[in-house]
C-alpha cells in the first residue's frame, strides 16, 4: 500500500507515496528502519530535501528522511573548523556563518537542500566548489553499523561529482561534514556578475546578497513552483569542438575546468536558449521563462510530462549543436535509483 505522501519531500512537488516514511534524527534511527527493510526484503531510499530527484512512480519501499541536524564550531590561529549535521539547511548554515563573521561559504548561498549533499554532488557556484571548503565527511556504513571519517583528499572530487556518488547508492549515509575555512578571507570574484565588484573593499556579505538577488532573479522558489533548480549539468567538451563552437557563436559562455585542461564547461542555458524553448512546455511540466537550464511544475505535473519535456529539450539541442545534454538529477523509481540517460534516450 502506497500511504505516505512524499509531495512535501521532493521540491519538483511531485503527488508521490511511498509503503513506509520516517524521519531520523539520528544514525540510529536511519540504522534501524535499513536494518527493518533488509528483514522485510523492500527497497530503501535516503532523502534529505529532495532538491535533486525525480521520482518516476510511488516507492515500493521505505523512504528515511536525513534529520541529523547540529552545528559545533572551532578555531585556531589561521582557520574556523565548523562540524555539520547532515540534515541541516545548507543555505541556513550560510546565514548563520555570516552572522558569526565567518567568511568563506557565501559563493554557495540559496543552493537548496540539505548539508550532507554537498559533497555527494560537490555542490558548487559562481567560483566555488563544496570541495574547497570540506575538510572531511562522515560517512555511516549501514551494513557494519560504524561510521568512518574520510577527509578531503580521500573524496575524489571532480566537477559535480565525489566518490560519495557511487558510494551512497550502496546502504552508506553521510552522517555529518567537516569545513575548513580561512580566516584571512579573500573574495571569490571569478564569475562575469561578480568580476565587477572591487576586490579591496568588497565584503563576504556584499557578496552573499549579490547571488542572492541573481539567484531570485533567475530561480524560481521550490516552495512556490516546483523544480529542482538546474535539471541539466553544463555540457564539458573537448577543445576542438570548443573551437569549432566558438567559432561559428563567439558569444557562447564558457568556463575553465581546474582539474581538467583538456575540456571546458560550456552554458546549457545558453544552448537552449539559443533553441527557443523558454517557455516551451509538456503538459504541466514547462522551461522556466526566467532561466533556460530550469524545468518547472507549474501545477499538477506527472513524473511523464516532465520526462517528456526533458527528452524534447535535450534532443532539440542536440539536433542543433551535436551536444547532448545529461541530467544533473537523480531518477528514481519503484525499486531505487535508475540510469537518468537511459530513460532520457528512451521513448516514452
Amino acid at each position: 500500500m502506497f500511504t505516505f505522501s512524499l509531495k512535501d519531500f521532493n521540491t519538483f512537488k511531485l503527488n508521490i507515496f511511498a509503503e513506509l516514511l520516517i524521519l531520523a534524527k539520528t544514525p540510529e534511527i536511519v540504522l534501524n528502519a535499513w536494518q527493518f527493510s533488509q528483514l522485510t526484503n523492500k527497497p530503501f531510499l535516503l532523502l534529505g530535501n529532495g532538491s535533486n530527484i525525480l521520482f518516476l512512480n510511488n516507492f515500493s519501499g521505505t523512504v528515511v528522511i536525513n534529520r541529523i541536524k547540529g552545528i559545533e564550531y572551532k578555531e585556531t590561529l589561521e582557520y574556523w573548523y565548523i562540524h555539520v549535521g547532515a540534515g541541516e539547511n545548507w543555505h541556513e548554515l550560510i546565514k548563520q556563518t555570516l552572522r558569526k563573521g565567518i567568511f568563506g561559504l557565501e559563493n554557495l548561498a540559496m543552493i537548496p537542500g540539505l548539508t550532507g549533499a554537498a559533497p555527494i554532488q560537490n555542490i558548487g557556484a559562481y567560483g566555488l566548489e563544496f570541495q574547497d571548503v570540506c575538510n572531511y565527511v562522515d560517512l555511516l556504513n549501514l551494513q557494519r553499523g560504524k561510521i568512518k571519517r574520510i577527509y578531503c583528499n580521500e573524496c575524489d572530487f571532480h566537477y559535480r561529482s565525489s566518490i560519495f556518488k557511487n558510494i551512497c547508492k550502496k546502504n552508506f549515509l553521510v552522517t555529518s561534514v567537516g569545513l575548513k575555512l580561512k580566516k584571512k578571507w579573500k573574495p571569490i570574484l571569478s564569475y562575469e556578475s561578480l568580476n565587477y565588484l572591487c576586490s579591496k573593499t568588497v565584503t563576504a556579505h556584499d557578496i552573499y546578497q549579490k547571488i542572492c538577488q541573481i539567484r531570485n532573479k533567475k530561480l524560481p522558489d521550490y516552495r512556490f513552483i516546483g523544480n529542482v533548480g538546474s535539471f541539466f549539468k553544463n555540457p564539458l567538451v573537448n577543445t576542438d569542438t570548443f573551437k569549432s563552437l566558438s567559432a561559428l557563436w563567439p558569444e557562447i559562455p564558457y568556463w575553465l575546468i581546474r582539474d581538467n585542461f583538456a575540456k571546458i564547461k560550456i552554458s546549457a542555458a545558453w544552448l537552449i536558449e539559443q533553441c527557443n524553448l523558454k517557455g516551451f512546455s509538456y503538459g504541466d511540466a514547462e522551461v522556466y521563462k526566467h532561466q533556460a537550464l530550469v524545468l518547472i511544475n507549474k501545477n499538477n505535473a506527472t513524473p511523464k510530462d516532465i520526462i517528456k519535456l526533458a527528452q524534447h529539450v535535450r534532443q532539440t539541442v542536440g539536433n542543433r549543436f551535436n551536444i547532448w545534454l545529461e541530467p544533473e538529477v537523480t531518477f528514481i523509481g519503484m525499486k531505487g535509483e535508475v540510469n537518468a540517460l537511459e530513460v532520457l534516450c528512451d521513448r516514452l
